[in-house]
């Protein structure tokens, strides 16, 4: 099993930024494809980026690519999802997730964290 657990949000104005970070624990959390995603009230919830622990292999949305990183640090089990120029319509609930296939899909992900509050102001 894994447990994840994510900080780091907050509200910010527009143009600001914030970093998630997302702590994983259990035996096997290694084995597993980290990812971000967000959900916005009355939207589906959707992926923004995805890691691995060991070759750090990335991806991230063209939505978002180039205003955030995904990162990771090995040595204290945590992922980061650092988030630059930030906008309005950022505002979601961020959630890291992980997942034993190389997918964007929310289903596909076995373990989630409780979520963090992004709120950005215009």
């Amino acid at each position: 099993q894994v447990q994840l657990v994510e900080s780091g949000g907050g509200l910010v104005q527009a143009g600001g930024s914030l970093r998630l970070s997302c702590a994983a624990s259990g035996r096997t959390f290694s084995r597993y494809v980290m990812g971000w995603f967000r959900q916005a009230p009355g939207k589906e919830r959707e992926f923004v980026a995805r890691i691995t622990w060991n070759g750090g292999t990335t991806y991230i949305i063209d939505s978002v690519k180039g205003r955030f990183t995904i990162s990771r640090d090995n040595a204290k089990n945590t992922i980061y999802l650092g988030m630059n120029s930030l906008r309005p319509e950022d505002t979601a609930l961020y959630y890291c997730a992980a997942g034993p296939n190389w997918t964007t899909a929310p289903r596909t992900y076995t373990y989630w964290g409780q979520g963090t509050q992004v709120t950005v102001s215009s």
